[in-house]
């Protein structure tokens, strides 16, 4: 039985690939022709000039879960299909990033601080993101890339529910999250471990597993505490296009690329299940498509900020995410999501999903 059958939906391969948005046809099936078209479409021109002239450039993004922000402009390209060596200017800002550390190779980002002029900062959502996309360009291998890792590393602490990383105050602005300081940041350990996951298996810390059994954690623990502003209600569930923040999607995403880290551990692997169960239903209709229910404004030149109707990019990039998680289909089917604890500080009543 096929995987969209196991979950319940139709396959919506036939739909995608004969969308006239080439990068969700990129994502289902890729090849040189639609790699060629996405290049040629005027949506990757758009993205690229989101993009700064240099990493010296002061960001104007207001916030790291802005689509805007520099490191999330890069992922969607990436997503795409889009290589540095397809336009001169995503070389030019890897590059730049590289360039910029703290003293222990922590990696710097350039913005604006209140009443002030632009400084270069580092908390851990700047230098995790940025090794994520240098990881994903093909940087991996780069030396200031393992510093930076290194750095992360020694970065990870102990919290009230397992080994994490938290919010650690930049220490040239003073500036940190608003988590506090006992308690893990579901956000910033995601990106952690998407940036251990461009080195090979071997070469990764032992800790990881820890790690990813903390992330499920918070998942487990939702009807009695959260950490401060990651609930595990509707926005949770529901997909804020183009993803970019904690939720069903990003951990489905992250973990997904780290199977072994949680696959043989039952409590670690019935939380994936209820998780992507989550995604699936609050997401995904049963013609298998995608109608984007959230977006942020400012983005519906993309099918994926277009909460109308449905959206072949964001049905593909589900999908992708999903078919990671095959040799679970029938575990995720298993899960009646009104049948799951409602997040602390909510009603207590699990609300139907809107698909």
């Amino acid at each position: 039985m096929s995987l969209h059958a196991i979950l319940g939906r139709e396959d919506p391969t036939p739909w995608l690939l004969a969308s006239d948005e080439p990068q969700a046809r990129w994502i289902a099936r890729p090849d040189a022709a639609t790699h060629a078209e996405v290049l040629a479409h005027p949506a990757t021109e758009r993205l690229l000039e989101m993009l700064p002239a240099s990493w010296e450039e002061p960001t104007t993004a207001s916030g790291h879960n802005k689509p805007e922000l520099s490191t999330n402009v890069l992922d969607l390209l990436a997503e795409f299909g889009v290589t540095e060596a397809d336009d001169p200017r995503i070389g030019t800002l890897l590059d730049g990033m590289l360039e910029h550390t703290d003293a222990d190779g922590r990696f710097l980002a350039h913005g604006a601080q209140h009443g002030g002029p632009p400084v270069w900062g580092c908390v851990p959502c700047d230098t995790h993101a940025i090794v994520d996309v240098l990881g994903r360009f093909g940087r991996a291998s780069d030396p200031r890339l393992r510093r930076a890792l290194a750095a992360a590393e020694s970065d990870l602490m102990p919290t009230d529910l397992g080994l994490a990383w938290g919010c650690r105050p930049d220490p040239a602005t003073g500036f940190r999250g608003p988590g506090r300081k006992s308690e893990p940041c579901p956000q910033t350990t995601l990106e952690a471990l998407r940036a251990f996951s461009w080195l090979p298996a071997d070469e990764r810390p032992a800790q990881l597993a820890e790690v990813a059994h903390t992330a499920l954690e918070v998942w487990r623990q939702r009807a009695t505490r959260k950490p401060y502003m990651m609930g595990h209600g509707r926005q949770f569930k529901t997909v804020k296009w183009p993803p970019t923040w904690y939720g069903a999607y990003e951990v489905v995403d992250t973990l997904g690329r780290l199977p072994e880290l949680w696959r043989g551990v039952l409590e670690d692997r019935v939380s994936m299940a209820e998780i992507t169960a989550c995604l699936l239903a609050y997401n995904v209709s049963a013609d298998g498509r995608v109608t984007p229910l959230s977006a942020f404004k400012g983005w519906e030149w993309l099918s994926l900020g277009d909460k109308k109707q449905p959206s072949p990019i964001a049905t593909a990039m589900v999908w992708a995410r999903l078919q990671r998680r095959d040799w679970l289909a029938e575990e995720i089917a298993a899960v009646d999501v009104m049948r799951l604890a409602s997040s602390k500080g909510g009603s207590g009543t699990p609300m139907a999903p809107r698909v």
